[in-house]
């Protein structure tokens, strides 16, 4: 890496799902090696003239999967699950103070906030607070409907109406999991969990 004056550079860190960008930071060779050594950021602080752990104190820590330098070699992207919250504010990212926005493209990470922000904001005629209100019995009971849609679209070999079913299911599921306070990212982790190698078998 090509170091500034002071031996550092930025790095950039970004939630590894949702590809959000989380913080930036500044690295030197020690950090970068302690980060590469232990697999959590370590950065150095400009303010307090030494090195930091993230999360060693909040716990909210950040794995790393991924680190890159740019094309000019003078700043890194470091790709993370992160613990908690990246921000010192409380928020999941430092960007927070909206400039510019546009429409987002949908993603499965969006429909499961807003669902979790409708669970807390009550709306007339809302069919997802019409869900939270009624408990969870009600929507464990549109799964089982949805599931059965699902089902009854596959032996019916139609794709449109399969994948339709599998999208009220998909959404239901997101309820549910708003309800009991799961987040999507608890699935990927249970996922990539069960996404192993071992002994030459794949489970």
């Amino acid at each position: 890496m090509k170091f500034d004056i002071n031996g550092l550079v930025p790095a950039i860190v970004q939630d590894f799902y949702t590809k959000e960008v989380l913080m930036l930071a500044y690295m030197n060779e020690e950090s970068i090696a302690i980060t590469k050594q232990e697999g959590y950021t370590c950065f150095y602080s400009r303010s307090r003239g030494g090195l930091w752990r993230k999360g060693e104190t909040s716990g909210h820590k950040q794995q790393v999967i991924r680190m890159s330098g740019d094309c000019d070699e003078d700043s890194i992207l470091i790709e993370v699950i992160q613990t908690g919250v990246a921000c010192h504010t409380g928020v999941k990212s430092c960007f927070y103070n909206t400039m510019l926005e546009e429409q987002a493209p949908f993603s499965i990470d969006i429909l499961s906030q807003m669902i979790k922000e409708r669970k807390n904001t009550k709306i007339e005629n809302s069919y997802t607070n019409y869900l939270f209100d009624k408990g969870i019995e009600k929507i464990l009971k549109k799964i089982g409907e949805e599931s059965s849609e699902v089902i009854i679209g596959a032996m019916k070999d139609d794709c449109y109406e399969t994948v339709y079913e599998i999208s009220d299911l998909t959404y239901h599921i997101l309820v549910l999991m708003a309800e009991m306070g799961i987040e999507v990212n608890d699935i990927r982790d249970e996922l990539a969990n069960r996404h192993i190698i071992e002994h030459k078998v794949k489970q």
